[in-house]
């Protein structure tokens, strides 16, 4: 969390114009309830099942949890995605984006959404095409969702910041705010291209 400081003061912004998702997928609870009890409250997760099995039970101890699925969505799990996560990060397709809007019609509540865009055009990832999100996030308006984030994963290799860069344009043009961007090998440069929310799991819980 001081590292995140000191790179928003750095890069001339707010301390709280950014803040930390802990990346507990995959994690133990004897690796994760230190970090809880230390007062991190955002959790990001791989897997709805997973999650379920992991979160269901502290809800009502942790009321002010927040769960993100930063994972990849089937529409075969939509519903109960849309009924469990506070925020969903990687809406990437039609099929997916037209489940979560049937989901949220009939369950009659709705969680954060983000678009996930494949920033590196990366045949092994998630997300859609950067060429392509401007008429996707257009889509997703036709189909009545509010797309308040882009969430991104930059390729491993080279510099990130021509690619945080990109995402920053897109959501500009697009008028959204919220950009999750930058994990615990990099967060520093993609707060310094603007980004609002950090995904940070090594750093916090070591290397799985």
């Amino acid at each position: 969390m001081a590292q995140m400081h000191k790179a928003l003061k750095a890069a001339g912004r707010a301390p709280d114009a950014a803040y930390l998702t802990a990346v507990s997928k995959n994690q133990p609870w004897s690796a994760i309830a230190p970090v809880l009890a230390a007062g991190q409250r955002r959790f990001g997760e791989n897997r709805v099942q997973e999650a379920m099995e992991r979160w269901s039970d502290k809800r009502a101890q942790y009321p002010d949890l927040e769960l993100r699925l930063i994972g990849p969505l089937q529409s075969n799990k939509a519903a109960e995605a849309v009924a469990f996560f506070d925020v969903i990060e990687s809406i990437d397709r039609d099929k997916i984006a037209r489940a979560i809007a049937d989901e949220i019609q009939k369950q009659g509540k709705a969680p954060v959404l983000y678009v996930q865009v494949n920033i590196g055009e990366e045949a092994q990832k998630s997300g859609v095409l950067p060429a392509e999100a401007d008429a996707f996030l257009a889509t997703c308006k036709g189909y009545g969702l509010k797309i308040e984030g882009l969430m991104c994963i930059p390729p491993v290799e080279g510099p990130r910041g021509p690619y945080f860069a990109l995402l920053k344009k897109i959501a500009d043009r697009n008028g959204i705010s919220h950009l999750s961007m930058g994990m615990s090998d990099d967060f520093e440069t993609a707060i310094a291209f603007g980004s609002t929310e950090i995904r940070v799991g090594s750093a916090l819980f070591g290397s799985r």
